[in-house]
């Protein structure tokens, strides 16, 4: 019962957040459903005509409404056209805003979560959700509402009609009406199950190219075309799969509804044809009639397609507000300090780190002065990359805290904490834009001088001038056209460029080769400058400048020290070392 009232009040808020966007247009959707009652009415009037054109024309002889019938059927048809163009611009227009709205509330959305988030979901899952997902609500909204609320009006208005006609005849249709709906309603549940399948197919099909594209040199290298081709096509033949599902729960409402219509219609056929036999009804009376239910039948058959595409939409907020309804593990403190730029002293207090089920940094105690630089060594695994990610709080501590200038930065202001920080990392991440705005990115008001003088620092500026078009060269995904020291540089460039006091270095070097290696050195001097610096390396030969270095062993510092106090200890740092030094020798 207590699940129940949690799944109904987050389906509440869910369509509070639909309507909320919904009626941010609701003077275009009073103007859509006014279109949209004209052209019911167009419809209503049409079958009504029918009755004074047999009677008073074909049977009466009636030369006025010979010439005024045609004329009105012009004005109605006339009036028709504007009301489609009307309902169909609006309609458009509203659910294209609700979805831009949406698609852009979800995106937020998702770049507001932590880092743990992105590490636990599927890239190619979330670009489904943002992509596919939305653009069946797009259906939805656009195409279906419209829709509904179009046949909804023209039932209503030839229902008058028929009502006016005969209404013995009119208690007949309407016995079989009913029945017409049972396929709309049991047919829309089964179609809403299927198509929530289709939609974690498609995610998951995004998520296999999103990796099997990024990772196509893997594949070449180790000749797995095959076995990737095998792969996509088993997932293809399972979205085959629930479409054909889908296609039957949606072909099969058709053909019932018609059986169904087909059924009242032959009665009404029988009935209204006794009557008009026996004198009680004109011949006019019952065509128009007739064609009224033939009308009125044909959108009732429409709103089993309608309920197919509002059932698929629903399924597919479901999937996105499954995401929108998720809080990040980080949130900000509700009256927030700001951390002033300047020198800062990081100090780490009883801390305690868990990653899942995993305890991954124990009782740690450390404190970093400004313009410090520590070095993190130890084996892989042994929480390294940890302890710096709780610095800007991509991860929370589980127990202790972590304090800048005697700040929780559980209390800080998120932003001001990462303003305050400048990370390099061991694959470097530059985006698919010009050299000048990815060295820009974390400064984008920076001037051109500005941008040149640490492209220098960082000795990017001499193979930048290379270029033909130099810093508004486009480097291609994920920095294509440079080499791996080239884009290491840029990214150093752009820790340089935001100026941040406190830097974190994440195995920045580890990955180049020698050359590279030499140039990264030099512009990482520059960068460590005056800064209070966390560098996790790997090779221990890179971090003799360091001013103290710490051991890092399943998630506790058990040596501390300069290089060569930590070589005379002859413990753990003496045992990667001649690891290293016996490595070099092989």
């Amino acid at each position: 019962m207590h699940m129940k009232k949690i799944l109904a009040i987050r389906l509440s808020d869910r369509h509070r957040h639909l309507i909320a966007l919904i009626k941010e247009n609701w003077l275009r959707l009073f103007f859509a459903m006014g279109f949209s009652l004209l052209i019911s009415l167009s419809t209503a009037a049409s079958a009504y005509l029918i009755k004074p054109a047999i009677d008073d024309v074909f049977f009466k002889n009636d030369t006025t409404m010979l010439l005024v019938i045609p004329v009105v059927v012009i004005l109605i048809y006339f009036l028709r056209g504007i009301g489609m163009y009307g309902q169909e611009y609006l309609m458009n227009y509203v659910g294209e805003s609700i979805i831009r709205r949406l698609r852009n509330n979800l995106y937020d959305h998702i770049q507001d979560m932590s880092l743990s988030f992105f590490q636990e979901e599927k890239t190619g899952v979330l670009m489904s959700r943002i992509t596919y997902d939305v653009y069946i609500i797009k259906a939805m909204v656009s195409t279906a509402v419209t829709g509904a609320i179009r046949d909804c009006f023209t039932i209503i208005g030839l229902t008058f009609v028929i009502f006016y006609q005969d209404w013995k005849m009119a208690l007949i249709a309407f016995v079989v009406l009913p029945l017409a709906f049972f396929p709309v309603v049991e047919f829309g549940k089964r179609i809403r199950k299927v198509s929530t399948g289709c939609q974690e197919a498609m995610a998951d099909l995004s998520s296999f190219l999103h990796e099997t594209f990024a990772g196509n040199k893997i594949v070449k290298a180790f000749g797995m075309e095959s076995y990737e081709k095998k792969r996509f096509s088993e997932k293809t033949l399972n979205y085959f799969k629930l479409e054909m599902k889908a296609v039957v729960a949606r072909s099969l409402s058709s053909p019932i509804m018609e059986f169904l219509g087909g059924l009242g219609i032959a009665f009404i056929i029988w009935y209204g044809g006794s009557n008009v036999i026996s004198g009680t009804s004109t011949t006019g009376t019952f065509f128009s009639f007739m064609a009224a239910v033939i009308m009125l039948y044909d959108p009732v058959k429409k709103l089993s397609h309608l309920n197919n595409a509002i059932q698929q939409g629903i399924a597919a907020s479901d999937r996105i507000f499954d995401v929108i309804d998720r809080e990040s593990d980080i949130t900000e403190h509700s009256n927030p300090a700001a951390i002033q730029p300047g020198p800062h002293r990081v100090t780490f207090q009883d801390v305690f780190f868990k990653y899942k089920d995993a305890m991954v940094l124990k009782n740690l105690n450390l404190k970093v002065n400004e313009g410090e630089i520590l070095a993190l060594v130890g084996m892989s695994g042994g929480g390294k990359t940890s302890l710096v990610n709780l610095i800007p709080r991509f991860y929370d501590v589980t127990k202790g805290s972590i304090m800048i200038d005697g700040i929780d930065i559980r209390k800080a202001s998120i932003a001001s904490l990462r303003d305050q920080i400048a990370i390099v990392t061991q694959d470097p991440i530059l985006f698919n834009d010009t050299i000048r705005n990815n060295i820009a990115y974390g400064n984008q008001g920076a001037s051109d001088k500005e941008i040149e003088r640490v492209a220098k620092a960082a000795f990017a500026y001499d193979f930048i001038q290379c270029f033909p078009d130099k810093f508004e060269t486009t480097i291609g995904e994920l920095g294509g056209r440079l080499s791996g020291g080239e884009k290491q540089r840029i990214c150093i460039a752009r820790a340089l460029l935001k100026n941040a006091t406190i830097l974190i270095l994440d195995e920045a070097t580890s990955s180049l080769d020698a050359e590279s290696e030499m140039l990264v050195q030099k512009a990482l001097a520059n960068l460590m400058k005056g800064r209070t610096t966390f560098v996790i390396a790997h090779r221990l030969s890179t971090i003799a400048y360091a001013h103290r270095i710490i051991v890092i062993v399943d998630g506790q510092i058990v040596e501390e020290g300069k290089h060569e106090d930590l070589i005379a200890l002859e413990g753990e740092y003496y045992k990667l070392y001649q690891m290293q030094l016996k490595g070099n020798d092989i």
